[in-house]
C-alpha cells in the first residue's frame, strides 16, 4: 500500500539539509513528488510530498534523528498524493511601498474578491531598518478575468500608498 505524506521542514539554513533529508527519505524507498523549498530570514523550510510504503511513524521515526542532528522541526501529514494537477498562472503582481501592517491581508483579500486564485506569493523586506519597503510577488489565476482585478489593485494602490502592477502570462508562448 502506497502513503503520500507531507513533510513540513523548518531549520536555521545551513549546507546539508537538502541531502540528509532526502537520503533518510531515499532509505524508506521514498518517492519524492512536488516540492517546494526556500530560504526565509536566515532559515530553511520546505514541504515535500513524498509515497512510501511504510507508516507515517516509521517515517518519523526516520527522520527524526537527522532532524534532531541539524536542529530542525519537522512535521508530517497524511495527504491525496494528486499529483499531475499544476494550474498554470495567467497573472503576476508584484506590489511594494513602505512597510506596513496588515497590507498582506488587504492586498490578498482585495485581490480574492476581484476573483484571484493565489499560487505562488513570496514577500521580502527591503529599504533600510530605518524605512523599510515591503514587496510581494503574486502569481495566481485570475477567474473574473484580468479588467476586475486591475480594478482592485487601483484602488489598494490609492487606499494604502502602495505601487500596485499587474502583467498577463502568456502560457502559450514557447
Amino acid at each position: 500500500m502506497e502513503n503520500w505524506l507531507m513533510l513540513t521542514l523548518v531549520g536555521k539554513d545551513r549546507p546539508g539539509i537538502v541531502a540528509k533529508i532526502s537520503q533518510a527519505l531515499f532509505d524508506l524507498s521514498g518517492n519524492l513528488g512536488e516540492a517546494s523549498m526556500t530560504r526565509l530570514g536566515g532559515n530553511f523550510t520546505i514541504m515535500l510530498m513524498v509515497c512510501v510504503q511504510e507508516k507515517k511513524s516509521a517515517v518519523q521515526e526516520k527522520l527524526q534523528p537527522v532532524c534532531d542532528e541539524m536542529e530542525l522541526f519537522f512535521h508530517l501529514d497524511e495527504i491525496e498524493g494528486r499529483l499531475h494537477q499544476h494550474i498554470e498562472p495567467d497573472v503576476r503582481i508584484s506590489i511594494h511601498g513602505a512597510d506596513q501592517a496588515g497590507i498582506v491581508a488587504r492586498a490578498t483579500s482585495a485581490l480574492s474578491k476581484a476573483g484571484l486564485n493565489i499560487l505562488n506569493l513570496e514577500s521580502d523586506v527591503g529599504g533600510h531598518p530605518d524605512s523599510p519597503v515591503y514587496v510581494m510577488h503574486i502569481e495566481g489565476v485570475a477567474s473574473k478575468g484580468l479588467e476586475i482585478l486591475d480594478q482592485a489593485l487601483q484602488t489598494l494602490s490609492r487606499e494604502n500608498d502602495v505601487v500596485a502592477r499587474m502583467t498577463p502570462i502568456d502560457t502559450m508562448v514557447g
